[in-house]
């Protein structure tokens, strides 16, 4: 199929991007990489009456550190993540996440931030910035505001940005030197989406676990925190069964797995426990 009639719009600055969204009245969509817009479009999924190209707004390919943060800007493409993009944890976590993404020809043309906006529950971006409590910024006619990326996803496919507001902007924190990190999928096929996937971070210190973040992918309708396990984790020894023991609490207190035709519920929570475990192990062993 073809995409129902549009009209075509590229603006220049991020504001007049803005004031074309708003003009719309919520019928407009935002094209950055367009890996899962345009294919919407084709099947008429989503019908929007103009659609708002922002590949020509300068300044919109940021990425680089500042105050101990890394800035990503709508126009970076997932490849650039592919090799460290900074020094220490953070930069090999990001690049470990970017290979796990689809295939080379849309990693050069999705984008983070498009995938932020997406929030495909499958996805791994959303999860790794609710993993790193990252910010993010939207841009609107009254100005920007900065929501953090826990709060921003509500559901699957759905964030607190109303379709008259830009995501123009997110911030990474650096993770500690000594941080340790994993990601860890679940497909059926290599093309697949993940039917589960965990983001660990964790720092050990004299054989204990000092500080942990772990991530769920698709073990819910939206990115999540495993907060219970992180809990269980603190001050546990690496070994033994604490690790598989914290992916059964993954599995219990933190999953919200929803029933899908080929995944029963318990069949997620059973790959969320083994997941969680391999994840922990990968980074911390």
């Amino acid at each position: 199929m073809k995409p129902a009639p549009f009209d075509y719009v590229a603006p220049r600055t991020a504001e007049e991007a803005v004031g074309l969204l708003a003009a719309a009245g919520g019928d407009a969509q935002v094209l950055a990489g367009g890996q899962s817009l345009m294919l919407e479009l084709n099947f008429r999924t989503r019908r929007p009456s103009v659609l708002v190209d922002i590949n020509r707004v300068a300044g919109f390919s940021l990425l680089d550190v500042a105050d101990e943060t890394v800035r990503v800007g709508p126009l970076v493409r997932h490849r650039r993540f592919e090799s460290p993009v900074v020094d220490g944890p953070l930069g090999l976590l990001l690049a470990r996440v970017a290979r796990h993404i689809a295939h080379p020809p849309i990693r050069a043309r999705g984008t983070m931030l498009g995938s932020l906006a997406y929030a495909h529950p499958a996805a791994e971006w959303p999860a790794v910035a609710v993993t790193l409590d990252a910010e993010l910024d939207l841009l609107g006619l009254d100005g920007l505001r900065t929501v953090s990326a826990g709060d921003f996803f509500t559901g699957p496919f759905t964030t607190l940005r109303p379709p008259t507001e830009l995501l123009v902007e997110a911030r990474l924190p650096l993770l500690p030197p000594d941080a340790q990190v994993a990601i860890v999928e679940h497909r059926r096929t290599k093309a697949s989406f993940a039917e589960v996937a965990v983001v660990a971070v964790v720092t050990v210190h004299d054989g204990l676990v000092s500080t942990a973040r772990l991530g769920l992918i698709n073990a819910a309708d939206r990115p999540l925190r495993a907060y219970a396990a992180e809990r269980f984790l603190i001050g546990r020894p690496v070994a033994g069964f604490t690790f598989a023991d914290a992916g059964q609490v993954a599995a219990l207190e933190d999953a919200e797995p929803i029933g899908r035709p080929h995944a029963s519920v318990e069949y997620q929570r059973q790959a969320v426990a083994v997941l969680v475990q391999r994840a922990l192990e990968e980074a911390a062993c």
